[in-house]
């Protein structure tokens, strides 16, 4: 699929409504605001391996029983008693998680590895997928998000005016951090919404022979080459398993050689 963001001759869908400046400048917007999501995904997902870590060190050491008390008061005497501490360690699970899932609401979009339950969707035409992502966003995801970031705002506000912290005395402190990363996250999410609106709105409306990465959606001719935002491998059942799994790893390593 061609990721160049330019208008080229095709007997393709396009609605003619916008003009070639205006649909480039768009597809311009639009692949700069999907890079900005993107950018918070990826680093977002790294909060994944310290949650594991921590998550699997707390089960372990509460495995222990005596013995962590007793590595808890040594510690204690150097600093490093919080290290031992199981209230600690679970509030810094759910704090990283929360994190992680927010933060990466906006990025599931823009890859389309959102939960679907297409059982009507997957059989339309491509014009008739673009006009239901167009309302979809239009009357239901970007209202719906922009809802509940301005409630969560309001919780992170509250939380930041009374300075909030954990309500356990050894837990965490500066609860209205977390909550502020959530409304980030929320915010995250209506740009990746805007940016799906726009692609759908591009797909639809944009002079005939309009190419550019879509997200939701697949181009008539790239139809069934990927799932879920994830490139479909293509399966050879004339070879075993095993010839199979070797051609396809080759042809991925050649692939990021590239």
């Amino acid at each position: 699929m061609s990721t160049e963001g330019t208008v080229h001759s095709g007997n393709v869908a396009g609605g003619n409504l916008l003009s070639e400046g205006a649909a480039n400048a768009l597809i311009a917007l639009v692949l700069k605001i999907r890079a900005l999501v993107d950018w918070c995904g990826r680093w977002a997902s790294l909060l994944f391996v310290p949650m594991i870590v921590i998550t699997v060190y707390d089960v372990c050491l509460r495995k222990t029983g005596k013995l962590q008390i007793d590595l808890k008061y040594a510690a204690e005497n150097i600093g490093l008693g919080a290290v031992f501490e199981s209230t600690l360690l679970q509030e810094t699970e759910w704090h990283l998680h929360t994190a992680l899932f927010a933060l990466v609401l906006g990025f599931g979009v823009v890859w389309n590895t959102q939960v679907r339950v297409d059982v009507i969707r997957e059989h339309l035409r491509f014009r008739r997928k673009a006009w239901l992502e167009l309302l979809g966003s239009t009357f239901f995801m970007i209202p719906f998000t922009i809802c509940v970031f301005f409630f969560a705002a309001q919780f992170a506000y509250e939380s930041w005016a009374i300075m909030e912290i954990s309500a356990s005395q050894v837990g965490l402190p500066y609860r209205y951090i977390i909550k502020t990363i959530f409304t980030l996250g929320l915010l995250v999410a209506i740009i990746a919404g805007i940016s799906v609106w726009l692609q759908s709105f591009l797909a639809l409306f944009a002079p005939e022979g309009t190419r550019f990465e879509l997200m939701t959606l697949e181009w008539p001719e790239d139809e069934g080459s990927s799932i879920e935002g994830k490139e479909r491998m293509d399966v050879d059942l004339t070879v075993s398993v095993e010839e199979d799994l070797a051609r396809q790893t080759e042809q991925i390593l050649g692939d990021e050689k590239k």
